[in-house]
């Protein structure tokens, strides 16, 4: 029988010891105030400019993972020396690879100064900025948070598979119960 240490990455030991760690943390500073998932994207420059031709990043975790954790780390960076959610009293994150491999990673962070349920919309927004206040920020979110067009009015759109949407949209509205 061999039992692998928790200095040994991915063992058995070293996640139950990263469970733990999580569990002291909530038992010390209580619930999480943010809970974020950052998910790496096989389009961002820095993958697409180190690929070689006729390559993509399925070829290449190297180049996915190292760009994705440099960016991860400017994240973190953001996040707590910035201080835009407010002054960080700690944090944590877990990195995981999905099945098509690429890297997403869950990141929890506690802050000194609790967000009640008022301020919830100061931090969390659902609206798509305009074009003229903020240009880039438009043309992320159009290009990489919303669906479509397609259907009829884009029918060579990459969801379109036999004249349909593959993914189902436009969908019917629902209310909610």
């Amino acid at each position: 029988m061999i039992i692998l240490p928790s200095s040994y990455i991915g063992s058995p030991r070293h996640m139950q010891e990263y469970a733990q760690d999580a569990m002291a943390y909530v038992r010390y500073y209580g619930r999480p105030d943010l809970f974020i998932t950052f998910t790496c994207n096989p389009a961002w420059d820095e993958i697409q400019q180190l690929l070689l031709p006729g390559q993509s990043q399925v070829d290449r975790h190297d180049i996915t993972a190292r760009v994705f954790r440099q960016k991860l780390k400017s994240l973190m960076d953001f996040i707590v020396k910035y201080e835009v959610f407010g002054s960080v009293r700690c944090w944590m994150y877990s990195v995981e690879w999905q099945k098509r491999g690429l890297p997403h990673a869950h990141i929890l962070i506690w802050l000194y100064n609790k967000i009640t349920s008022d301020e919830i919309d100061d931090v969390i927004s659902a609206e798509i900025p305009r074009d003229d206040v903020d240009k880039d920020l438009h043309a992320v979110i159009m290009k990489n948070m919303i669906h479509g067009p397609c259907g009829t009015l884009n029918p060579n759109s990459p969801c379109m598979v036999d004249g349909k949407c593959s993914k189902k949209y436009p969908r019917a509205f629902t209310a909610i119960r």
